[in-house]
């Protein structure tokens, strides 16, 4: 049996019914008549609340149901929600506020919910909302991320929630103290809004005597585990469900408040509830990402070689603790802290902070392009101050081809690599560039050119399932515990399970996202699905094919060592039977062998794989008006064996669509009272597809011995590799105008400023 997918571009099978209006979204699966919940939320960013009047909301037309922290308190409902807390530098553990479902007598962001209520439509649930009242004494405001300012946690004095370090900090002080030249770059990440396609949104109903949620998200397992827990639900006693969801990019991995009313009000009135948040309600309290400040230094020697990096960064958590909020940007941000370059001593320290603005957590890619973004961002700053190349600096610092296994200075271990390979063939890639810079400036505009060679950890549980199961119809199930959000799954695992059986594709439903069906799943994110969901497929055909050899040993008169499989078909020598495995399933179901129409294993990557690769951008900065215009843009990337080499594009090429809009035109801005100022699409820009040039891609794999497949996992690579490459780009064009301190998002207001402010002469 070939252990390798046949690398062929195949077209999404899901794409027909997406595109001709036949996806079943949250909105098309709600159950007709349900009730609708509304959410009364908070107008301030921080305040005391002293009276809430809800008494003409209770008895509005339609409504039937009114929730405030004390009604869900009142029913038994543990209404603390918690997210992971970091140890801090010093042994003791970092802050661990409650985040109440609903807001308890004070309220810490704009937005934050306050009340549920539950009415027949949407209109009278939006009438009764506004007629409630609330009285509220404001409380100072704290926006900026650092320490003091009004206390919003009283575990968290200072308003810092941890202070966490990583690395031999000893052994790096005395690196930078030897150190021929030392560089140094601050490096600003700013705060963005995930904005998926198809906004959060979730139903709850009973369905004889079990509690059904159903909700756009990321996996059902870990919301299943939560609502058991807050609700005081016996597992078997609720299911979990997940239809097409029209994006996640790592905001819909997370249990919400709304969720936990939603669902207690449809026990409560024993009628199912439907729950969609409307687009600026999803821009003030979807997890918002980035948004954090880092000084970034490298400690060179005499030769260029890097002795030691240190990073010291501050971030912004938010009012409360998110999922995986603190562990952001300390855990995985130090997963890909030294890249791709071998450097013998890092120290990472970072400090979070809560402010009165909406939670931060994962966003495309959760911690690796904001470590790679810091890292890249200060490899071109030193080849500047250094006087080399970009590509001849990182070349001399690359971890060497025969160095793998290469473990890292903060404990991970790529099995793989050949950097230099791939930044050869970028370097290639970018002929001509002196030629369109000089045509350019002959016409007055500035362009320039930026390198990133980035790498990147998949995440999650290294653990999955499969099971498949043959129907009656001659069809078969594919039953997956990882979950699309739009990435195309249901394409590649049949193609894979194609390639591994024989099984036509047109045969193979894949199903995702039902608790009841898939007894356990890791979901999606980081990464992380087609690599561990494959492993577990594979895994679960081994066990197929070996539970069918006895059996069709009988049929065919021989042992059972004798029965092979390959080639799509069973043989034996002296056999003129040579079964596929669709008819010897077939087979089995006439002769009443039940047991051998459905197969499960589970299945355990032994260690993860690193995608890495290099993105070279370039750009065109009209100075008169400070419009930047991303020209061109190649991709070389080193993603192991392609399964599917044209939705590994197609990944590629959404990643670096998000990272070009974090890159030149989306931010997050508060107003010192806490409002957000862009939440709508009237003042946060996205890009539309005059912004994104064509994005050349070229696969240079080097297989993965992470697992048996040989590839790497490419959905979050481009977002990881763009961040740096286009703002290097536009500090590359600005650079001989003076400009020595370029931040994102690179708007034309602010290329215009930086390009007429008054230049800082150096003492």
């Amino acid at each position: 049996m070939e252990k390798f997918g046949k690398s062929q571009p195949v077209t999404r099978v899901e794409d027909s019914r997406f595109l001709t209006g036949q996806g079943r979204y949250m909105e098309d699966v709600a159950p007709g008549g349900a009730l609708v919940a509304m959410f009364f939320r908070s107008p301030v960013a921080h305040g005391e609340i002293l009276d809430l009047d809800i008494d003409a909301a209770r008895t509005a037309p339609g409504v039937h149901l009114v929730l405030t922290l004390a009604d869900l308190e009142a029913a038994g409902i543990t209404v603390g929600m918690t997210g992971a807390a970091m140890p801090n530098r010093d042994g003791s553990k970092g802050a661990s506020p409650e985040r109440p479902m609903l807001a308890r007598n004070r309220v810490r962001f704009v937005g934050e919910p306050v009340v549920a209520v539950i009415a027949e439509t949407a209109d009278q649930a939006r009438d009764a909302v506004e007629m409630m009242g609330m009285d509220i004494r404001d409380l100072p405001v704290k926006t900026d991320v650092g320490p003091g300012g009004p206390v919003l946690h009283p575990e968290a004095p200072e308003n810092r929630a941890f202070d966490w370090g990583m690395g031999d900090q000893a052994a790096t002080e005395a690196a930078f103290a030897a150190a021929a030249h030392v560089v140094s770059l601050r490096v600003d990440d700013n705060r963005i809004i995930a904005n998926s396609m198809e906004p959060r949104g979730c139903f709850a109903e009973m369905v004889e005597g079990r509690l059904h949620f159903s909700y756009g998200g990321q996996g059902v397992w870990a919301l299943k585990a939560q609502l058991s827990e807050k609700l005081g639900l016996a597992p078997e006693e609720l299911r979990v469900t997940t239809p097409d969801v029209g994006g996640g990019f790592g905001m819909k991995a997370f249990p919400y408040p709304e969720y936990f009313s939603v669902a207690h009000a449809a026990r409560v009135l024993g009628r199912p509830v439907r729950w969609m948040s409307e687009r600026t309600e999803a821009m003030l309290t979807d997890n918002h990402g980035r948004d954090l400040s880092s000084v970034a230094e490298l400690a060179f020697d005499a030769d260029l070689k890097i002795t030691a990096y240190r990073v010291r960064t501050r971030c912004n958590l938010g009012a409360y603790n998110s999922h995986f909020g603190q562990a952001i940007q300390t855990q995985l941000f130090s997963r890909v802290l030294t890249g791709v370059y071998d450097i013998p001593s890092v120290w990472l320290q970072v400090e979070g902070y809560y402010t009165n603005t909406t939670q931060v957590d994962a966003y495309r890619g959760a911690g690796r392009p904001e470590a790679i973004y810091v890292l890249e961002r200060a490899m071109d700053r030193a080849a500047r101050e250094l006087g080399v190349s970009g590509a001849e600096l990182r070349r001399r610092n690359f971890i060497r081809p025969e160095a793998f296994p290469y473990k890292t200075p903060t404990g991970e271990t790529y099995d793989v690599g050949a950097f230099d390979r791939l930044l050869t063939l970028a370097e290639a890639g970018t002929a001509g560039f002196e030629a369109r810079r000089a045509s350019d400036a002959a016409r007055g505009l500035l362009r320039g050119q930026g390198l990133c060679y980035y790498i990147e950890s998949i995440l999650g549980d290294p653990s999955e399932g499969a099971r498949v199961v043959f129907n009656e119809d001659g069809t078969v199930d594919l039953l997956v515990g990882t979950q699309s959000n739009g990435q195309g799954h249901e394409t590649v695992y049949a193609q894979f399970l194609l390639d591994q059986t024989g099984i036509p594709v047109d045969r193979i439903r894949v199903v995702q996202g039902d608790s009841d069906r898939i007894a356990q799943g890791g979901g999606t994110g980081g990464s992380r699905s087609v690599t561990v969901q494959t492993h577990a497929t594979l895994a679960t055909v081994d066990r197929m094919v070996a539970a069918f050899m006895p059996y069709l040993a009988g049929k065919m008169g021989v042992e059972e060592s004798d029965v092979t499989f390959d080639n799509e078909t069973f043989r034996a020598p002296g056999s003129n039977l040579t079964p596929t495995l669709l008819e010897a399933a077939e087979m089995a179901r006439v002769d009443g062998r039940v047991e051998l129409l459905t197969h499960e294993a589970r299945a355990t990557l032994p260690a993860r794989s690193y995608p890495n690769g290099a993105h070279v951008a370039e750009i065109v900065i009209d100075p008169e008006t400070g419009a930047v215009h991303l020209d061109r843009y190649r991709v070389w990337d080193d993603f192991g064996n392609l399964i599917n080499p044209l939705l590994a594009e197609g990944q590629v090429h959404g990643g670096v669509a998000q990272g070009l809009g974090q890159a030149l035109m989306e931010h997050v801005v508060h107003d010192s009272e806490g409002q957000l100022l862009t939440a709508s699409f009237m003042d946060y820009a996205l890009p539309r597809a005059g912004d994104v040039p064509m994005i050349g891609f070229t696969s240079v794999p080097v297989p993965s011995t992470a697992n048996p497949m040989g590839m790497k996992g490419c959905g979050e690579a481009g977002t990881v590799g763009s961040l740096a490459a286009i703002a290097n780009a536009v500090q590359d064009a600005l650079w001989d105008r003076g400009v020595r301190q370029a931040d994102m998002p690179f708007t034309p207001l602010r290329l215009w400023e930086l390009l007429n402010a008054e230049p800082v002469v150096a003492e």
